[in-house]
């Protein structure tokens, strides 16, 4: 018995340090309220009544009657407090600066480090060419094999950064062993680095690394500029350009690789505007057209078969869409260049083609794109591509005001198309090129003409009058507001137009007979000018009454058709006749003139105020709907 007692008081002293132990590692941590109490003699009391009779005249307490648990205190962990945030960012920019930047500064001091100590034995010549170049291979080698180490150890950042090092160097080597030293033939030296593009991209392949396919299409890329002897050799170097950019097209294939594309095309345009700018004449016309051709067809297809991810979709989502823009327009002046000078009609014919192809591209994207988005946002591009070649081979193939006539019958069949498949898209494209044209015709076109209305000026504004109709009609056909807007603009535009057309037409009139004036005994002789003033002033009289037909055309379309919009446009024209009326033919027009004025403005203005006063059409009853209106 005493054996067994004093066993279980070494128990209980032992569970009280324990229990006291773990209470201050609890205050420590937050995990208690600090002025809470250990109480820990109640956990040694607890303890003590283990395997011990209840002592003589203490009730046993009743199996009946027993007090509810309560319910253990959850620990109230604290919130993080803000500066943990910003430690965390701290943290990460240390781990980036720590893990990336110093280890590529580390290698470029190394690289750095190792050329002064190369350039050092070369200059003493300690070592011969051919052992350098020897050395350069075999440390190229050995970096790339390293690094393989680092790899499987998990280090891939590090490790790739070894193979960048290894394989720039095997470039540079190989470059030393033709350019500087003259070792080995340029076909050697080619076909030796075409092994190491090779063998970098099996790598990239096989270890899922794109970081490595893009050292291979680096590497492929700057081949023929460490291998150029400044003879031109167009096929063999853009065939190979051809197969590396095939080589680019089959990884984004397999691989969702965009980026790759992005890099193999400015590689493509670097190498061959430095060999147009160098070695291009007219006499390579065909050959030259033909790679220019097989470039953008290899960049323009790519949409269609590359592979999408969803980790990188959103990402890199304007890579596709960037791409495919300047592809366009590269190949387009790239054939423009060529061609401009040997046909301009075959130059016009090739924008066509080229907007033909992408309305084609356009429905495949649609078909074959398995991300809705992108497809939908290639398809617009291509769609935009499309009109905007044939936009430009407008004025390419036409002249003068055929050029605008073109972009306004351009903009009247993107309108039927965009009402045909309920596209604000096409609409948008079409309102552009009715601008065009507006703006030609209005401060670039420069019409002459002998005969009056029926001339080649009145023909176009008649066609873009035509145009702003049908864009009227198709947006009051629309039940939204944008409808609405575009039918109430191009409805001011079109009697703007005619009113600008109306008023060439008077003044190319009058000019006419101004010339026609002839001096009487000389140009100063007050005889001539009294018959100038007279030409003058029927002209400025015709001004007035072109205002006060115009407006009155207006006021019978609006009461025949019961637009208010319309009667509005004409209560403002006539409101400018009158103010010219009464401020300028007052004092200026001769008294006939003048007479006449102002008799045919009071005409038309108690004509339409008597067509108010009857309330033909209504007004006040629409106001009063209770037919409460007032008498006239």
């Amino acid at each position: 018995m005493d054996t067994s007692h004093s066993d279980l008081e070494a128990i209980r002293e032992l569970l009280s340090e324990l229990t006291r132990r773990v209470y201050r590692i609890e205050r420590t941590l937050g995990l208690q309220d600090a002025t809470a109490s250990p109480e820990p003699m109640k956990a040694r009391e607890s303890v003590s009544t283990v395997g011990q009779p209840a002592p003589t005249g203490t009730p046993a307490a009743s199996p009946t009657r027993q007090e509810p648990a309560s319910e253990p205190k959850r620990p109230q962990i604290p919130p993080r407090p803000a500066t943990a945030v910003s430690a965390g960012a701290e943290t990460d920019l240390e781990s980036r600066i720590g893990s990336h930047w110093l280890n590529r500064i580390g290698i470029a001091a190394l690289l750095i480090g190792v050329s002064y100590f190369l350039k050092f034995a070369f200059e003493n010549n300690w070592i011969g060419p051919a052992g350098r170049v020897t050395i350069g291979l075999l440390a190229g080698v050995a970096v790339v094999v390293w690094s393989e180490r680092f790899r499987s150890r998990g280090y891939r950042i590090f490790s790739y950064s070894l193979k960048a090092v290894g394989i720039g160097t095997l470039y540079l080597s190989l470059w030393a062993a033709f350019q500087i030293y003259s070792l080995i033939p340029g076909g050697v030296a080619f076909v030796a680095m075409l092994a190491v593009t090779s063998a970098t991209g099996v790598m990239a392949v096989t270890q899922d690394a794109e970081i490595l396919a893009a050292f291979a299409l680096s590497g492929g890329f700057t081949t023929p500029f460490l291998l150029s002897t400044g003879q031109n050799r167009e096929l063999a170097l853009f065939s190979y350009v051809a197969l590396l950019d095939l080589a680019a097209l089959a990884l984004v294939v397999f691989k969702p690789w965009r980026r790759l594309l992005l890099l193999a095309y400015a590689g493509t345009l670097l190498l061959y505007i430095g060999w147009y700018w160098t070695f291009y004449s007219r006499s390579q016309l065909s050959l030259t057209t033909g790679f220019a051709t097989l470039f953008f067809a290899i960049f323009a297809v790519a949409p269609l078969v590359e592979r999408a991810d969803a980790s990188v979709a959103t990402l890199f989502s304007s890579v596709l869409p960037f791409l495919a823009f300047v592809n366009a327009g590269a190949y387009f002046l790239e054939i423009y260049g060529m061609l401009s000078d040997v046909s301009k009609a075959g130059t016009a014919w090739f924008a066509v083609a080229l907007a033909a192809i992408y309305i084609l591209l356009s429905r495949q994207v649609r078909v074959r794109q398995s991300d809705p988005g992108a497809a939908q946002t290639l398809q617009f591009l291509h769609l935009a591509l499309a009109i905007g070649f044939i936009t430009i081979a407008i004025p390419i193939r036409l002249d003068a005001h055929w050029i605008t006539i073109g972009w306004f019958v351009e903009a009247a069949v993107l309108l039927w198309v965009a009402e045909r498949i309920h596209s604000d898209f096409l609409n948008a494209f079409a309102i552009g090129a009715l601008v065009l044209g507006v703006v030609r015709l209005l401060l670039i076109d420069n019409f002459y003409s002998t005969t009056l209305i029926f001339n080649t000026r009145m023909a176009t504004y008649a066609v873009a009058i035509a145009v702003l109709g049908i864009l009227a009609w198709y947006g009051r056909l629309r039940s939204d507001e944008l409808g609405r807007s575009a039918a109430a603009a191009a409805v001011v535009a079109l009697n703007l137009l005619a009113l600008i057309g109306l008023g060439h037409e008077i003044a190319d009139y009058y000019a006419r007979q101004m010339t026609e004036v002839r001096p009487i005994r000389g140009r100063w002789n007050p005889a001539y000018w009294a018959e100038v003033r007279r030409v003058e002033i029927a002209r400025d009289f015709t001004y007035s009454a072109l205002g006060m037909a115009y407006g009155a055309m207006l006021m019978m379309v609006g009461l025949w058709r019961r637009s208010a919009f319309v009667r509005w446009q004409a209560l403002v024209l006539i409101a400018v006749t009158i103010v010219k009326v009464f401020v300028y033919d007052v004092s200026e027009l001769d008294r006939a003139y003048r007479i006449l004025s102002f008799i045919v403005l009071g005409m038309l203005l108690l004509a339409i105020s008597f067509v108010y006063q009857r309330n033909w059409l209504q007004l006040s009853a629409k106001k009063n709907p209770e037919g409460n209106s007032a008498r006239a």
